[in-house]
């Protein structure tokens, strides 16, 4: 069935967001949810507007730290146009596009029409594919709309550098690969056969773990969930990382990332489930997760709390 045209152009060409990521830290703002675990529009634009105020090069609306996979297509397409009107073009916003080839596409549409900078395209749901089938997935995605878009290359949707290369070659809107693995073989072999045709992004939680090593394979930058909570720190962590300032790397890495680490790492989920207590011991309200998730108990969220005190003012 053809899909209706599209009357909305996007906030930025493909081009024009490919050469804007780079410049700074990225980052998925969390989706607030009420008492009932519904999307809580206030308390969510109130937040992307702290976070907006702050120099960074992006932010992914209902991305992986946004719950995007605990919402409906509706909620999607509610979280979207409410950071696209709240940031009002201070921040780039990028989209999410997941689940079946049918569900990416269409939401690929509806980001366009929302208002979105670009796209975030994440892995299919469920199933395991070939390269061939996770390029044809790519490749309808890019064509159903004018954004420019991001690959996030991880779980069941791992490309491999040839793989890229093609999807590349034939898809322009094609502006960026996200990796979500960290294998160092992989990402040297993506990087030396495709150059700067693509902006690479480190999408690995938590990222400022990764961030200095991955910087000399070609990851310009990464998206940082820690933003959320203590966005002066993340900032000033990033500042370190681009300077390969070895020494205070491994110091904040010491003093918080590690040990914040170490909570995150005693329940699969926690890695937002940790966002959302984070920002409540900041002194904005986190609020809970929605399930699948769960929330820290609470003596995980005093040890966060003692942590969050060393990095927030």
């Amino acid at each position: 069935m053809p899909q209706p045209a599209l009357t909305r152009r996007p906030a930025l060409s493909p081009q024009d967001l490919k050469a804007q990521l780079p410049t700074g830290l990225l980052s998925f703002p969390v989706t607030l949810f009420d008492d009932q675990l519904q999307v809580d529009e206030p308390r969510y634009r109130e937040h992307l507007a702290w976070l907006s105020g702050y120099p960074v090069a992006g932010l992914f609306a209902a991305g992986g730290t946004g719950e995007g996979f605990s919402m409906s297509s509706s909620e999607v397409d509610r979280v979207v146009r409410a950071a696209v009107g709240e940031v009002a073009g201070r921040v780039p916003v990028l989209a999410p596009a997941t689940g079946s080839t049918v569900n990416a596409v269409e939401m690929a549409r509806a980001a366009q029409e929302a208002g979105a900078s670009g796209l975030l395209l994440m892995p299919p749901y469920l199933t395991e594919a070939s390269q061939q089938g996770l390029a044809d997935h790519v490749s309808a995605v890019c064509a159903a709309s004018d954004l420019g878009v991001v690959l996030y290359s991880r779980a069941n949707a791992v490309v491999e550098a040839e793989t890229v290369d093609r999807i590349a070659d034939h898809n322009p809107t094609l502006v960026g690969l996200k990796d979500g693995v960290g294998d160092v073989e992989r990402m040297t072999r993506t990087y030396a056969r495709l150059g700067d045709r693509l902006v690479y992004v480190g999408g690995l939680p938590t990222a400022e773990t990764f961030a200095l090593p991955l910087l000399e394979l070609g990851v310009s930058t990464y998206s940082s969930a820690i933003f959320n909570f203590a966005p002066a720190w993340a900032l000033d962590f990033f500042d370190a990382v681009r300077r390969r300032d070895r020494e205070g790397v491994y110091a904040r890495l010491n003093d918080f990332v590690l040990p914040y680490l170490d909570i995150r790492d005693r329940q699969r989920g926690y890695a937002v489930s940790i966002i959302k207590a984070g920002l409540t011991a900041a002194g904005r309200d986190g609020g809970r997760v929605r399930p699948p998730l769960t929330d820290l108990t609470e003596t995980e969220r005093a040890e966060l709390a003692v942590l969050v005190g060393r990095v927030v003012d």
